[in-house]
């Protein structure tokens, strides 16, 4: 945490002028409040890293200050942050796009927050902003990575930021604009941008249970497609079981497992599924790689497409040269945030579509694990929350969700 001796004048006086007012307030209610400065300098909290590593070694909790805004400046507060394995990569130094290391935040050395998507409440803003069209209380999310959204409040430009529009906003929840810009539009654009689906036709995909695949199945639905989902096999059959019918309860047509994939009797099963094979597989998703991805490619049609969008196994994506050749099936890497940079009207339209789906109900959350981000909440049990999602001991995905702060 920032000290005073690494204070402006101003700051320290701000501080100062809320000391008394902290001692004649009383009762739990207060302690679950942060200090707000009579000259408009906002308390924040963040979970920052100075160097890549493992989550729970490099990690902390910063407190630092954040001065009003003012011309192309907004200031923001923190609704619901999601923690997404891009963002557990990016911590341990192996994702391609990197977080902004500065000492802007009130320290000696470089450091960066973490997270990379949620949405905000824009509390404060300077003239430009406001000439954009922002407002006090807009709800905005993120841009494109690397901005650091684990964190209370942030100072933010323009360009950062995507406005939720009030219509987009009515009916839908903190938690789930704040976790819309990334699987689910992962998803939607995979199945739109690489091969025109007829209704009817089928896709493949693996990593089904991950936040991408049942964003998949449930839009893949809407739009009349079947899909074939593939999931980990698990030693807990009735847990196995479980997920299975959780995944056809949401649209899945056929949920199978990874050993189910790779089985001699696969491609019979295939020709049942597909009205004898009359009805080609023309897409397949991957983000998992390995001898399990080269199997969900050899049960594509001739000129189908197979994009690849993570690689979970660790494994390399390992293509037969008769896949190319007599085959001619299509592979590509897909990465919604290079597509976002690239088309931000598209994005914005694209998260519009999924919330209107998810305000009438025909677009379901994905299990989320809620761990409250409050004012006094200590580093310690933030970053243990992130520890259970780097170890996998968690069955929905972990959002941290602020509340007074």
């Amino acid at each position: 945490m920032a000290t005073t001796k690494t204070l402006s004048t101003a700051q320290r006086l701000a501080r100062a002028s809320v000391r008394p007012l902290q001692c004649l307030r009383k009762g739990p209610a207060y302690a679950q409040r942060r200090a707000i400065s009579a000259y408009g300098y906002e308390q924040a909290k963040a979970l920052v890293f100075q160097d890549y590593g493992d989550p729970p070694a490099v990690l902390s909790l910063h407190g630092h200050s954040i001065s009003p805004p003012h011309g192309d400046l907004m200031t923001l507060r923190f609704l619901a942050s999601p923690i997404n394995p891009a963002d557990i990569n990016q911590i341990q130094g192996v994702y391609p796009s990197k977080p902004t290391f500065t000492t802007s935040l009130s320290t000696a050395k470089p450091i960066a927050v973490a997270g990379n998507e949620g949405v905000a409440e824009i509390i404060a803003l300077g003239s430009k902003p406001k000439e954009a069209g922002f407002k006090k209380g807009d709800w905005v999310i993120m841009n494109g990575p690397g901005f650091g959204t684990w964190r209370t409040h942030a100072s933010a430009r323009v360009e950062d930021v995507v406005r939720v529009d009030d219509a987009m906003r009515d009916g839908i929840s903190a938690v789930q604009a704040g976790t819309v810009s990334i699987n689910p539009c992962t998803a939607y654009r995979m199945l739109r941008d690489f091969v025109h689906l007829k209704e009817g036709e089928f896709f493949i995909q693996n990593g089904a249970n991950s936040g991408v695949g049942r964003a998949a199945i449930q839009l893949g639905k809407q739009w009349g497609l079947k899909s074939i989902n593939v999931i980990r096999s698990r030693d807990d059959t009735a847990a196995e079981d479980k997920l299975k019918k959780e995944l056809k309860d949401i649209g899945a047509d056929v949920v199978i497992t990874d050993a189910e994939l790779q089985s001699q009797g696969i491609k019979d099963m295939v020709k049942e599924w597909t009205n004898g094979g009359r009805a080609p597989i023309r897409l397949a998703l991957n983000c998992v790689n390995g001898k399990a991805a080269t199997a969900m490619a050899k049960l594509l049609a001739s000129e189908a497409h197979f994009v690849t969008y993570g690689a979970m196994s660790k494994q390399p994506l390992t293509i037969p040269a008769s896949m190319l050749i007599f085959k001619d099936i299509h592979f590509h890497g897909f990465w919604v945030s290079k597509w976002a940079q690239r088309h931000p009207e598209d994005k914005k339209k694209t998260v519009a579509d999924v919330l209107d789906m998810t305000r009438k109900g025909t677009f379901k959350d994905t299990p989320f694990d809620k761990i409250a981000w409050e004012w006094e909440t200590k580093g310690e049990e933030l970053i243990s929350k992130v520890k259970d999602t780097l170890e996998g001991y968690r069955e929905g995905k972990g959002v941290f969700v602020f509340g007074q702060t």
